[in-house]
């Protein structure tokens, strides 16, 4: 017969007291509220501690440079953004060259596309050694407090944040996949988006996401799209988290393919298969399919086709702006302060990323609602997407930009570069217009 030991048996009582009260504080405070779309306060709370903590840190980082003659980190300038006045250039001169040379290494060093498929700068430090690698080392305060914030990030935040995370995924899929035997109907229908709500809620908090929704009266519809800026694979979940959609999106396999199977049976969801995805009649039958059904979701779209830094808006594709549908605009602006949500995928997988949106501070984001928009007569489906795009970048405080965001694997289209040339033969040969005056 073995030997009794007490202290195995002391350490499983613990271990079980440890589960219980681990598992009793995800009900009450997250899964719970998640289920009836409350809220405790705790996140804002946490969000006003983290400001006062980076402010003091920013101070003391400014200290301890002027005292130790540090280069303090500068926000990049993109320079003053002078040109040339074009209106009036009538005749070559020599000095010319030095414009276009300036223009040329402002395009090598600092190109107005490259850079927002880069994390968006700080202009202080929010405690992450992924956002600065010296700042920690100015002062043992500095020092100790970043040591003592990754220890919270990794070892509370973070094992918190993915039990979450596999909580509102095993749900979605489990939930989802018992309301799809049900018969179509309104029962269905509303089970179905209670059950997404929820889902998404609880993955929502799996990022300590604090998320403040304007506008909430221009919230989409049934039977039109919805089309918002692109950062992130979690735009998704926020949006998603404060009114149901129909996504759109190719048919994947592993574990993103359950997910798609069992969402599929309770939501008319729109998933393309690979072969079918560069079909754009198809694509545009499907889609024109759903809309006219005014009793399905509105659809989500991300007109970009690719994320980019929440520094600025790029060239929507125009497929969406055929249909003839009503388009409802949203704006996404993340606050880069708490933790960088824009994927670069290029440097990061999936699973990479994921981890480490966990392991940061909290995901901070402001939703606007715009009021919905129609083509107008006469505007063609290029001009109308023109339209949506400068409408989301003007009230997310971001920039327009004409650059497609293909860009960020392919080559320059040969209209751009024709335009480029048009512009520059205009300074230098002058306009008929400029000449006759002369």
């Amino acid at each position: 017969m073995e030997d009794f030991n007490p202290f195995d048996n002391l350490l499983c009582i613990l271990l079980g007291i440890s589960f219980t009260v681990w598992f009793t504080l995800l009900l009450v405070f997250i899964i719970v509220p998640a289920i009836f779309g409350v809220s405790f306060g705790i996140r804002q709370l946490y969000m006003k501690t983290l400001l006062k903590i980076f402010e003091w840190a920013t101070h003391r980082i400014e200290r301890g440079a002027k005292d130790n003659n540090h280069l303090l980190y500068k926000p990049y300038s993109n320079g003053d953004g002078s040109n040339r006045d074009l209106d009036h250039a009538s005749e070559f001169e020599m000095s010319d060259i030095f414009y276009f040379c300036r223009q040329g290494v402002e395009s090598i060093m600092d190109d107005e596309v490259t850079k927002r498929f880069s994390a968006e700068e700080l202009e202080s430090w929010n405690l992450l050694t992924r956002s600065n690698y010296n700042f920690q080392h100015i002062s043992l305060r500095l020092t100790v407090l970043w040591g003592l914030g990754v220890v919270i990030r990794y070892g509370f935040l973070l094992p918190l944040r993915v039990t979450l995370a596999f909580t509102g995924v095993g749900l979605l899929v489990v939930l989802t996949s018992i309301i799809g035997f049900l018969p179509n109907g309104r029962m269905k229908n509303f089970l179905s988006e209670q059950v997404h709500l929820m889902c998404y809620r609880i993955c929502v908090r799996a990022l300590t996401a604090i998320i403040t929704y304007h506008d909430s009266e221009n919230k989409p519809k049934n039977g039109g799209i919805c089309v918002a800026n692109h950062t992130s694979p979690i735009d998704v979940i926020i949006l998603a988290s404060d009114g149901c959609y129909a996504m759109v999106g190719q048919i994947h396999g592993g574990l993103m393919g359950v997910i798609q199977k069992s969402m599929v049976k309770a939501c008319p969801h729109i998933w393309f298969e690979r072969s079918e995805v560069k079909d754009r009649h198809l694509v545009a039958k499907r889609l024109s399919d759903h809309v006219e059904d005014k009793t399905k979701l509105p659809i989500l779209i991300f007109p970009e086709g690719t994320c980019i830094n929440n520094t600025s808006v790029m060239m929507f594709k125009k497929g969406s702006f055929e249909i003839g549908s009503t388009v409802y605009p949203v704006a996404i602006k993340y606050d880069p302060r708490f933790g960088d949500a824009f994927w670069n995928s290029s440097q990061f997988g999936m699973v990479n990323y994921l981890l480490r949106m966990m392991s940061s501070w909290a995901i901070v984001c402001s939703v606007w609602y715009l009021p919905p928009m129609t083509r107008e007569e006469g505007e063609d489906a290029v001009q109308f997407a023109n339209r949506v795009k400068a409408a989301i970048a003007r009230q997310g405080g971001l920039v327009d930009l004409l650059w497609d965001g293909g860009l960020k694997r392919g080559k320059v289209k040969d209209t751009f570069k024709e335009e480029q040339q048009k512009l520059y033969s205009k300074m230098l040969v002058g306009t008929q217009e400029d000449r006759s005056r002369s």
